[in-house]
């Protein structure tokens, strides 16, 4: 998912994969096709982005997680919110017609908030209750290219003994990967904001660190055999685990959009999941 071109995300790839999925599970096409066109405009701020900061020093690139150019953000936070007035649901729509109306600076502010409470020392510390959830996912869903650019051009961080979160950021972890390894599968965690991928062991929740076998039941739905639901009974907290042993062309950060019916079933099991995606499904 890192083209050699940029060292970034592969957007083509993450679109297609939407809409064969929205073909595969009509149940999900509605969810599918709207990240479809999240995931174009991400793909616009990405090359935006890339183009404005590719010429970066190595003093600048330290600085990126740090004090991130809101003014190179912010210029195209307008064609977000016009995008989501036009594109999104009735409610995405009412916030983005909202934020539209708030102007440049207070975006700014919003957004550097945003950025220092979901990433470094602060990650997941801000109060759940001080962002309405409409806002949040659409500050979210236009600071993550920035997130995804700052990994790709920083060093690689130290290792950690922190599995639970991410080395680059700080963030939650998203969701799990399988990916092919020998005879078998490695475990990383996604990155629930940059989307950096690390090691984790494959025995272990991914919230308390639970590694009894016995107490972390798994869960696959017929719909989705390369995907599964790691939960834990110690914490009852969740991870969704995208086997790519099993489907080689699954492109994890989508084919967790569509895979509603593992939500289902662990809500109604008591389970909470350790970060939602995107869209909440």
């Amino acid at each position: 998912m890192k083209p050699a071109e940029s060292g970034g995300p592969d957007y083509s790839a993450r679109i297609r994969r939407a809409e064969y999925l929205a073909t595969a599970h009509p149940f999900a096409a509605e969810v599918l096709t709207f990240y479809k066109k999240i995931a174009e405009f991400q793909n616009k701020i990405y090359g935006h982005i890339l183009r404005n900061g590719s010429a970066l020093g190595s003093a600048e690139r330290a600085q990126l997680w740090s004090a991130p150019n809101s003014d190179v953000r912010v210029s195209l936070f307008p064609d977000m919110l016009a995008m989501f007035q036009n594109s999104g649901p009735a409610p995405v729509r009412d916030t983005a017609r909202q934020l539209s109306a708030e102007g440049k600076e207070l975006w700014k502010a919003q957004l550097a908030e945003f950025w220092v409470a979901n990433s470094g020392s602060q990650a997941g510390k801000r109060p759940e209750d001080s962002v309405e959830p409409l806002t949040d996912f659409i500050l979210r869903a236009f600071a993550q290219p920035y997130a995804e650019f700052a990994e790709a051009q920083t060093p690689d961080p130290p290792l950690t003994a922190n599995y639970r979160m991410c080395p680059r950021c700080g963030a939650a972890p998203l969701i799990g990967v399988l990916r092919p390894e020998g005879d078998g599968g490695k475990r990383r965690l996604l990155c629930s904001f940059c989307l950096r991928e690390w090691d984790s062991r494959r025995i272990l929740c991914a919230a308390c660190g639970e590694d009894d076998e016995k107490k972390l039941p798994v869960y696959v739905a017929e719909q989705f055999p390369h995907i599964r639901v790691e939960a834990c009974e110690t914490c009852k907290f969740y991870v969704r685990t995208v086997d790519l042993t099993k489907d080689g062309n699954a492109v994890p950060l989508v084919d967790d959009l569509a895979a509603i019916p593992l939500s289902l079933w662990a809500e109604e099991h008591g389970y909470q999941r350790v970060q939602e995606n995107l869209l909440g499904t």
